[in-house]
């Protein structure tokens, strides 16, 4: 079993390689943003929950992203493996995912991380705010988003190295070619 953690700040490309690679490599998608996203949709305890987190910038608590993730894993048992989108964002969540693979003997194989400069950054998410209506997607939330980034979730960077799991793609540039280094990576490893 393959399982990727696919890593980089907010609007480096995450969601777009991780529905690739899931297509290519019959993985399945784990997405907490798709799952909280949903949850604020149809308005759920859960999901009203996360929208008043969400809107000011800041990280779900890791007790509650742990908790949707495991449910995830329990309900796809015949899985070939599985791309965390968007998950870990924090060193104890990173610690939490290592050890509820490990329990399962499935631990993380490789992480994969987009590197983007943070003024494409900052241009990428305002066109998708533009384009889909997402209320994160302002430049006040960005730069708080990328704040939290930078301060929480970037130190996994180390973890993952000190691991030897740590794989650096460049961002930038044309999706398919993004991708092609994205495939050379998790080939080298299958």
């Amino acid at each position: 079993m393959l399982n990727i953690v696919i890593f980089g700040p907010p609007g480096a490309g995450k969601g777009t390689h991780s529905v690739r690679i899931v297509e290519k490599y019959k993985m399945v998608h784990i997405s907490t943003g798709d799952i909280f996203r949903k949850e604020i949709s149809e308005q759920t305890e859960l999901g009203l929950e996360v929208k008043g987190i969400l809107a000011k910038g800041e990280l779900v608590p890791d007790d509650l992203v742990v908790k949707v993730l495991v449910s995830v894993l329990e309900k796809n048992p015949q899985a070939n493996g599985f791309v965390f989108d968007g998950f870990p964002r924090t060193i104890v969540q990173a610690e939490k995912l290592d050890e509820t693979l490990n329990s399962k003997n499935i631990p993380v194989s490789l992480v994969l991380s987009l590197d983007v400069k943070e003024e494409e950054l900052i241009e990428r998410l305002l066109k998708r705010g533009a384009e889909t209506g997402r209320s994160d997607d302002n430049l006040d939330v960005i730069k708080q988003r990328l704040d939290v980034y930078r301060n929480q979730t970037e130190p996994l960077l180390d973890y993952y190295l000190k691991q030897n799991k740590l794989n650096t793609i460049h961002g930038i540039g044309k999706i398919d070619d993004i991708f092609a280094e994205v495939c050379h990576v998790i080939d080298a490893q299958i």
